[in-house]
C-alpha cells in the first residue's frame, strides 16, 4: 500500500520529467482524457475500436486524411491523381516526413518516409500471419499472382490498382488501419509492436503502464504547420484507464481531466438539461459542441427463412416487422431517455450527416399504433392472440428496450427482453442465433455505402456485416451499380433507392441517429469535432491556470 502511494504522489513529476526533463516548467501543457474502455494495442494494424482509433490517430498518419467537414484533404500524399477509369489511385508523397526517433533506427534518428514504406505497410495488413482486422479494407485491390498491386516505382510515388472502379476508396485509405508503420520497427520489437509504436504523427509514443496510464510526447519534427505554426501545439498527451464513468465525470468536474466525449446515464441528468443543453450550474466551467454522428442505432431482424429460429416466429412476416417499426414513439423515447440527444430514427439506415440523407423524403416510420394493430391483424394478432418475440441486447442499452417493450405490448405483441453481454451478444450475431437484437452501425468512412453493405446478400455474416441475412435481388442491382458509379449525384441517387428498398421491407427498426457530444473545460480551444468522432489533438492549445 505505501508503494501504491509513493507511485501516485511521485506519478505527476514522473510525467512532468518525461515532458520536459528535469527542467519543470509552467508552461507546458499535457492534454489529459479518461479510456473507460481501456486500449488493447497501439498497432495501427489492429486499430479496429474507437479508443485504439483515437491513440492510433494522434502516432500515425496515412496517405491521406479527413478534415472536420468530412473531406479528404492531403496528409503524407501531397497530391494523387485517379486513372484508368477509376481503377488506378498515383499518390505523390511528400519528403519532408520523418518517422519517430527510436532505437530501432541506425543512431536511433527517424529516417524520411518512403513510398516502399506504404507498399510494406499495406501488405502487412493483408498478411494472414498479422490477422488484422482491417484486411478487408483491400477487398478492391487488384490481385495478380497471389500479389496485392501496390507498388512503388520511385521514392515518392505510391500507386494502388483496383479490380473494378470503387469510388468510396480514397475515403478508407483514411482509416487509422491505412497508416505507415516502418520496417525497422515491426522487425526490432516483434510482437511488442502493439506496445512500442513507432510512427510519424504529431505525438510519439513515451510510456504505457496497460490500465493505468499512457503517455505521449510532442513530435518536434512534425511535418504540419497551422497558419505558419509548426503543429502540435501540446507538449504531451495523458490518457488515463478509469473503467467508472461517474469517478471520470468526477475527475473532469474537479478539472483533472481535459476533456470527455459521450454522455453516460450515470450523470446524465447531472450535466445536461431534457433538451440536451448544458446545466447553469456548469455553463461557466464547460465547453459543450454538439453535431451529427455517423452512427444509427437500430434493431436488427433475422429474415432468413432458411434459419431454424424464423419457424413459428411472427417476424418472418413483412407485415409484423412493420408493426414493430409503427409501434413505438421514437421522438418521446429521445426526449426522456436520450435528453434530446440524437435524431429520432424516422428515417432509413443512412444517417443524417451523410448527402444521401434527405430529411424532406420520409421513408422511415412515424408512431402510428393504430396502423400497427391493422397490419398485424392481417397475420391474425392482435390482444386476445399477441405476436411473442424476444429482442436481445445489453445492458447499456436495455431502458431503450424497456421502453419499446410497454409500447409493443400495448397493441398486440408480447415482447420478452433477454440481456447478454456485449462480446456474447456480438458473437449472436454473427452466428445468426439471434432473431431480433439491438445493434448500431458507425461509420468507418464517409460514404453511405458503408450501411447500405449491411444488406449485400454477398455479405451474409459470419463472412460479412450482413447479420440480417437480408437477401433482395433488386437491391443488389442497385447496389453492384453503385459501385461502379463514379457520378457522386448519381450514387446518391441509387443509395437513396437502395435504403427506401430496406425500409419497405424492414428487416431493421432504425431507433435513432447518434450525436457527438464533447465536452471539455474552458482553457481548451482547437478541439473541433466530426461525423466519425475521430479524436485528432494536432492543433489542440491548452492555456495552464
Amino acid at each position: 500500500m505505501k508503494l501504491k502511494r509513493l507511485f501516485i504522489c511521485l506519478f505527476p513529476v514522473f510525467l512532468f520529467s518525461c515532458v520536459s526533463g528535469n527542467d519543470v516548467k509552467d508552461s507546458r501543457t499535457v492534454f489529459s482524457y479518461n479510456e473507460a474502455a481501456g486500449i488493447s494495442s497501439l498497432d495501427p494494424a489492429f486499430a479496429k475500436d474507437l479508443s485504439n482509433i483515437w491513440a492510433c490517430n494522434q502516432l500515425f498518419n496515412g496517405l491521406v486524411q479527413l478534415n472536420d467537414e468530412m473531406e479528404i484533404i492531403p496528409c503524407i500524399a501531397k497530391r494523387w491523381e485517379i486513372k484508368d477509369g477509376g481503377k488506378e489511385y498515383r499518390f505523390i508523397l511528400r519528403k519532408d516526413v520523418r518517422f519517430h526517433d527510436n532505437p530501432c533506427f541506425e543512431n536511433s534518428k527517424g529516417r524520411i518516409v518512403n513510398a516502399n514504406d506504404f507498399v510494406y505497410s499495406f501488405m502487412r495488413i493483408v498478411d494472414e500471419k498479422v490477422v488484422s482486422p482491417g484486411l478487408w479494407v483491400f477487398n478492391h485491390v487488384e490481385i495478380n499472382d497471389q500479389k496485392y498491386s501496390f507498388s512503388a516505382p520511385n521514392d515518392t510515388t505510391f500507386i494502388i490498382r483496383l479490380k473494378e472502379p470503387f469510388p468510396p476508396f480514397l475515403g478508407i485509405l483514411s482509416m487509422k488501419y491505412c497508416s505507415v508503420v516502418p520496417k525497422e520497427a515491426v522487425d526490432y520489437y516483434g510482437a511488442d509492436f502493439r506496445k512500442n509504436p513507432v510512427g510519424t504523427g504529431p505525438f510519439y509514443f513515451k510510456l504505457w503502464k496497460e490500465n493505468k496510464k499512457l503517455i505521449f510526447r510532442k513530435n518536434t519534427h512534425y511535418f504540419e504547420y497551422d497558419n505558419g505554426h509548426q503543429l502540435p501545439y501540446l507538449d504531451a498527451i495523458s490518457i488515463s484507464f478509469l473503467v467508472d464513468k461517474q469517478s471520470a465525470f468526477l475527475q473532469f468536474v474537479q478539472k483533472k481531466l481535459d476533456f470527455m466525449s459521450g454522455i453516460d446515464a450515470s450523470y446524465k441528468d447531472e450535466l445536461l438539461t431534457k433538451n440536451g443543453t448544458l446545466k447553469p450550474k456548469y455553463k461557466d466551467q464547460v465547453q459543450l459542441v454538439s453535431q451529427p454522428y455517423l452512427n444509427t442505432e437500430y434493431l436488427g431482424i433475422l429474415v432468413d427463412l432458411e434459419n431454424p429460429l424464423l419457424k413459428d416466429n411472427p417476424l418472418q412476416y413483412k407485415e409484423v416487422r412493420q408493426a414493430v417499426n409503427y409501434g413505438f414513439d421514437r421522438i418521446k423515447m429521445i426526449k426522456y431517455l436520450r435528453n434530446n440527444i440524437g435524431e429520432p430514427g424516422l428515417q432509413g439506415i443512412i444517417p443524417k450527416g451523410l448527402p444521401s440523407f434527405l430529411k424532406e423524403e420520409r421513408i422511415g416510420y412515424d408512431y402510428a399504433p393504430g396502423k400497427a394493430k391493422s397490419l398485424l391483424k392481417l397475420r391474425g394478432y392482435d390482444s386476445g392472440n399477441p405476436a411473442k418475440i424476444k429482442l436481445v441486447t445489453n445492458a447499456e442499452y436495455l431502458d431503450l428496450c424497456k421502453y419499446i417493450q410497454y409500447q409493443l405490448n400495448e397493441i398486440g405483441f408480447e415482447v420478452a427482453i433477454e440481456v447478454n453481454p456485449p462480446a456474447a451478444l456480438r458473437e449472436m450475431k454473427a452466428q445468426s442465433k439471434v432473431s431480433f437484437f439491438r445493434a448500431s452501425w458507425i461509420a468507418d468512412y464517409p460514404d453511405a455505402e458503408n450501411y447500405l453493405s449491411l444488406f449485400y446478400s454477398k455479405n451474409f455474416c459470419p463472412k460479412g456485416p450482413n447479420y440480417t441475412h437480408f437477401k433482395n435481388a433488386e437491391f443488389d442491382k442497385l447496389y453492384e451499380l453503385s459501385l461502379k458509379e463514379v457520378n457522386v449525384g448519381e450514387r446518391n441517387t441509387l443509395y437513396r433507392k437502395m435504403d427506401k428498398l430496406i425500409m419497405e421491407e424492414a428487416p431493421v427498426v432504425i431507433l435513432y441517429y447518434d450525436q457527438v457530444l464533447r465536452f471539455s473545460q474552458k482553457n481548451i480551444s482547437g478541439l473541433g469535432s466530426n461525423a466519425i468522432n475521430l479524436l485528432d489533438l494536432k492543433k489542440v492549445r491548452k492555456v495552464n491556470e
